[in-house]
């Protein structure tokens, strides 16, 4: 990943509100459901989401300020680059004037110079393990807790972060290869499955919801499932099949904690053994036009 800064469009000295305010634009523009067909935005989403992730935590943008860690958060190793005592080497043409006064008077003309001892880095971690998991869809909107079981037949739970898409990649720390400076890390890919009645819409969820003529007719209240349970909601009297009700606070949570709500379309459903309510919309005298904005 490049430098988190760039990639948020913003300058290393920028505050709090300036980075949360470049990542809620940059998240709504590439938000993978506004680009079903475009892999490259949800790959951008994620960048995005894990470079705001990093600089939004004022410890890790501390320590990622002060070189101590890199991008993608894990430590940075520091090699020395100086030669070792005995070993200075002088320019001249490529010669070593040393090793050539060495030789001559029997090590004790010029003296090479000790250079800085090398500082070892951190020892290697061990490989990441990279794994797949789906995730419900009533899960991801809930942001409830996952369990999946590791290569080693042991399980594990991890929570899943707000805002969660399909493509996201989660890191659970130490659940990797061994290595001589510890273990890796699991690297989760989340799919996340489709539900049979609700779509996604952003941080929104829409539903299709049957309702009979007399509830669109005269209103009434009507039981509504959500992805925290069912619901009652209130259809307001003369309500027109396709109308769309708003339930607050019951869609996806986004990484500003924000939740969407819930949208529901009304669909009028008519019975197949309505032979009474045919007989009396037959003699209905109705002279209204639907269809007048139409100018049909």
């Amino acid at each position: 990943m490049a430098d988190p800064y760039s990639i948020l469009g913003v300058s290393k000295g920028a505050d709090a509100k300036a980075i949360k305010s470049a990542y809620r634009k940059l998240a709504k523009e590439l938000h993978p459901d506004k680009h079903p067909d475009n892999p490259k935005a949800a790959d951008k989403f994620s960048e995005v989401t894990r470079a705001y992730d990093l600089v939004s935590d004022a410890g890790k943008r501390a320590q990622y300020d002060r070189g101590e860690i890199d991008e993608n958060g894990q430590p940075r190793g520091f090699g020395g680059g100086g030669a070792g005592p005995g070993n200075a080497h002088f320019d001249s043409g490529g010669i070593d004037l040393g090793d050539i006064f060495d030789g001559l008077f029997g090590g004790g003309g010029a003296q090479s110079r000790p250079g800085p001892r090398p500082q070892p880095g951190p020892p290697p971690k061990g490989a990441n393990i990279a794994y797949e998991h789906l995730v419900s869809f009533t899960d991801a909107a809930t942001s409830a807790a996952q369990r999946i079981t590791l290569r080693d037949g042991k399980a594990v739970e991890f929570k899943l972060p707000t805002g969660v898409v399909a493509g996201q990649q989660i890191r659970i720390p130490g659940k990797g290869q061994p290595g001589p400076g510890g273990n890796g890390d699991a690297m989760v890919l989340l799919k996340i499955g489709k539900h049979p009645h609700f779509v996604r819409d952003g941080d929104h969820i829409r539903i299709d919801l049957p309702i009979s003529l007399k509830e669109a007719v005269i209103g009434g209240k009507v039981r509504v499932p959500t992805v925290n349970g069912v619901v009652m909601l209130t259809i307001p009297p003369k309500t027109n099949s396709g109308a769309t009700l708003r339930i607050k606070g019951r869609g996806f949570t986004n990484k500003l904690a924000e939740r969407g709500d819930q949208l529901v379309t009304v669909m009028i459903y008519l019975p197949q053994d309505a032979d009474r309510l045919a007989e009396f919309v037959a003699e209905w005298d109705d002279t209204s036009n639907p269809r007048k904005a139409l100018n049909v």
